[in-house]
């Protein structure tokens, strides 16, 4: 104490740092900026322009032919070989032809091609997608006063030759045009289809992409996950031959699997056999291509050599004729004209287009996001919106239906060896060359022998459960982010799964920042540096000064959790302790020697009260606070006057500029900021200096005035 000034009057706080005037320009005076940088035309700015619309031209011409070749074209014709099967099952769940969903998956994949920044996302139908356009057409096939009830049989099917038979076909007159069932089917699907795409071509102009920084590793990767399980019970059933309706609604897996069990005495058994063989192979193939894949140049063929043997096994062993094993089919081939979506049909399914625009946009961008990560690249949320907006107004004139990424065909992708977008391309030549030829090639390849690829092809995802005790010993948080997205997804269904794990991860993250830590603080040894207590070794908290450390931002959500915190690290809660004062107070004017006439009783009773506390002052550590809203200004102001209340002084030290200016918009340093200089340090050890310096400067008055 030798060391300190001491004089009548505390000693005069140290200066503060001026701050510097900011002059913001006028927001007609930005306007006009940005309009004019706008309008402003250059070989630059048109050649950044082109290749952000068309990120294809940015990456195309680096190219790595030798190295990417093998794997775009394997994965494309993979990719390209299991959309011709899919595109028969998601039409009958759109309510629409089969060759529609071959349209969808060529003119999809091109586009993406085009205009998408991830490498792996595959695009194309995808089942919830199907589904829910299908629910539309339904309806409103059934508003117009067609017959859903009956067995419809494709135009297109008479027209190529492949049914032999006379059709007549009812036609209802609809906006003073004729219409058949499939023709206006496809009609209300198609205009669906183009608003949900003009939604997300909006939400991509008003920079709404940012709502993928929302999207969390931990929930991705659940999400993923259990999206992955769901995709393998829908699968379960083609492996076993079982004719089981798909389940629609929540609980997929609990339904799915329930069905199965109760008709595990159907099982086609050459479906079965098939299965085993061919999960058998594709699973050494897998385990052959990890273990030597620095020795390969390229992945092997596994998924080809299956399907090629698979379906020649089924064509000349005839196992559909005399086994019932479950085949794709007639695929219808050929182009029709384009036709423009009905603007009649827009009032009747406008909402009906936000879900599907919302959903098909998080797919989209969480598979990206998802495939980014684990390849170490970034994607744009915002053009990946435009891209798969695009995806969907474009194809909507030429008879397409809603298009989405796809989880199952990207992990094929991913797995055969998918380097870039060309394998997309790739993937429409296989479809184009489907549609014009070689569509009665695939008529006798069993559906059983796709669910086996697709499902050997998810075995890098479903791995992520042996991750969880390794994840639980890293971020215990983090660990059940995943498991609520995973379970959200499997128990109830993929698209709740998706939005359950969004809020469940911003809950966590807004239960952090009302659950803080509050540290207190000591000194380490002679030094400036001051530390957390309970983390680190030999420190020692300053004589009577209690210093503490609140990390987490001060807003309207946690205001009275940060008081709590503050009452319950300090020891003392300001009211409590008022009152107590009152009741000591209240005694010592009853006490007997106040009652003979001691006028000096109550004072010295009252020195003893105050003089029970261990500390004077308490210093606050906002450095790890990123910022104070009013009602945290506010706050901070009712701490201030609480603790002055008995006698116990509250310093602000090392905040950011940021919290300086909410806590003088908030009045909180009086008028004029006159008690700034009072409250505000720029550092702990000045705080605490100046609450040491002070105390010992009343000390040394009271004892100057008692002497006198």
């Amino acid at each position: 104490m030798d060391q300190l000034k001491t004089s009548d009057s505390c000693p005069d706080p140290p200066p503060l740092l001026e701050r510097q005037l900011r002059r913001r320009s006028s927001v007609v005076s930005r306007l006009k900026s940005k309009v004019k940088h706008g309008v402003h035309c250059s070989m630059s700015k048109v050649r950044s322009t082109l290749t952000g619309f068309f990120p294809v031209v940015r990456w195309l011409p680096k190219y790595k032919f030798k190295e990417y070749v093998g794997g775009d074209v394997m994965s494309g014709l993979i990719v390209g070989i299991i959309l011709v099967p899919q595109a028969i099952a998601y039409c009958l769940l759109a309510g629409v032809d089969p060759i529609y969903g071959l349209y969808t998956s060529f003119y999809a994949n091109i586009i993406y091609f085009l205009m998408g920044t991830s490498r792996h996302v595959s695009v194309g139908i995808f089942s919830l997608m199907s589904l829910m356009v299908g629910q539309v057409v339904d309806r409103e096939v059934f508003l117009a006063g067609f017959d859903t009830s009956e067995d419809s049989i494709s135009r297109l099917d008479v027209l190529n030759g492949s049914l032999d038979v006379n059709v007549t076909t009812k036609t209802i007159e609809l906006f003073g045009l004729e219409f058949e069932k499939e023709s206006y089917a496809i009609l209300v699907a198609a205009t669906l289809t183009c608003l949900a795409g003009i939604y997300q071509v909006l939400m991509a102009v008003f920079r709404l992409g940012f709502v993928s920084v929302y999207l969390s590793s931990p929930m991705l990767d659940g999400f993923a996950t259990g999206a992955s399980f769901t995709i393998l019970t829908v699968q379960a059933k083609y492996l076993l031959g079982l004719k089981i309706p798909r389940h629609q609604g929540p609980a997929v897996v609990l339904v799915t699997w329930f069905n199965i069990f109760a008709n595990i005495h159907k099982t086609n058994f050459c479906d079965l056999v098939t299965s085993a063989i061919c999960i058998s192979v594709l699973v050494a193939g897998k385990e052959l291509q990890d273990r030597y894949k620095d020795r390969l140049k390229i992945p092997l063929p596994t998924e080809l050599v299956v399907v090629a043997v698979a379906t020649l096994g089924s064509h000349f062993g005839d196992l559909n004729g005399k086994y019932s094993s479950s085949i794709s089919g007639h695929i219808p081939t050929g182009f029709i004209p384009p036709r423009a979506p009905s603007i009649d049909i827009v009032p009747q399914v406008a909402l009906d287009a936000i879900p599907l625009a919302v959903i098909s946009f998080a797919f989209t961008v969480s598979l990206s996001e998802m495939m980014a990560k684990k390849h170490c690249y970034t994607v744009r949320p915002n053009q990946e919106m435009l891209a798969i907006g695009l995806c969907n107004i474009i194809p909507s004139f030429f008879h397409c239906f809603t298009a989405s990424a796809a989880l199952a065909k990207t992990m094929v992708k991913d797995s055969t060896g998918c380097q870039t977008q060309v394998s997309s391309l790739i993937s429409a030549l296989v479809v184009l060359l489907v549609l014009l030829f070689f569509a009665p090639f695939f008529y006798a390849l069993q559906k059983c022998v796709l669910a086996c690829i697709i499902i050997v092809s998810l075995r890098g995802a479903l791995r992520k459960f042996k991750d969880v005790p390794a994840m639980w010993r890293a971020s215990r948080e983090d660990t059940v982010v995943w498991l609520v997205s995973m379970a959200g997804t499997v128990l109830i269904s993929v698209e709740l799964g998706l939005l359950v794990g969004i809020v469940f991860s911003m809950s966590v993250v807004i239960y952090k920042t009302q659950n803080p830590k509050v540290s207190l603080l000591g000194r380490a040894c002679d030094s400036d540096l001051y530390e957390d207590v309970d983390e680190y070794k030999d420190l020692l908290p300053p004589a009577r000064v209690c210093v503490l450390r609140y990390q987490a931002p001060l807003y309207y959500a946690n205001k009275d959790a940060f008081l709590k915190a503050l009452y319950r690290r300090v020891g003392v809660e300001p009211f409590l302790e008022l009152t107590r004062r009152r009741k000591q107070q209240k005694k010592a004017k009853l006490s007997p020697k106040n009652a003979n006439g001691d006028q000096n009783a109550g004072e010295v009773v009252l020195g003893l009260i105050r003089g029970e506390l261990d500390f004077h002052t308490v210093v606050l550590d906002c450095s790890a606070v990123p910022f104070v809203d009013s009602a945290g200004a506010a706050a901070l102001k009712t701490a201030v006057k609480e603790y002055g209340d008995i006698g116990v002084g509250v310093f602000l030290a090392s905040c950011n500029t940021s919290v300086i200016d909410a806590l003088r918009n908030g009045g909180f340093f009086g008028e004029s900021d006159r008690r700034m200089s009072q409250l505000l340090f720029h550092t702990v050890h000045g705080a605490v200096e100046r609450a040491v310096a002070g105390e010992a400067a009343r000390g040394e008055g009271k004892t100057a005035t008692s002497e006198a």
